[in-house]
């Protein structure tokens, strides 16, 4: 069984936000790396670009298959985990503590759009 974190939101393209005041960390769950296999590299955006619910903002790609990461919430980039350009198989050790990219977010009612943990751990199991 893949592990979910209470407290976080998840979307059904399998990525996760914790969210801290005005900011949001957004990541792949435990599922979707394990779905993928080794992560071999993280194609993520710049930092001041914008992402949008909904929109792909880069791609995980692993020895397995190449997948789009998918905002979960819309906001500005303001950070990108750089450890994982050179380190890409964080993500496997463990999704939750290696985020991708933090963002600002500009609307925080999109957070209404996503799971719960217990909700997810049910999406998943459905899977």
């Amino acid at each position: 069984m893949a592990k979910v974190i209470e407290g976080l939101y998840y979307s059904e393209s399998h990525e996760y936000v914790k969210v801290e005041g005005k900011y949001g960390f957004i990541g792949i769950t435990d599922y979707a790396q394990n779905a993928l296999g080794n992560v071999v590299y993280v194609d993520m955006p710049e930092v001041d670009d914008e992402v949008v619910a909904g929109e792909d903002f880069g791609a995980v790609e692993s020895v397995k298959a190449a997948s789009d990461l998918i905002s979960p919430v819309s906001g500005v980039v303001v950070e990108i985990n750089e450890s994982l350009e050179d380190e890409p198989e964080k993500i496997n050790s463990d999704a939750f503590e290696n985020w991708i990219i933090k963002v600002e977010l500009t609307d925080k009612t999109e957070l209404d759009n996503l799971m719960a943990a217990n909700d997810y751990e049910d999406y998943c199991n459905k899977q």
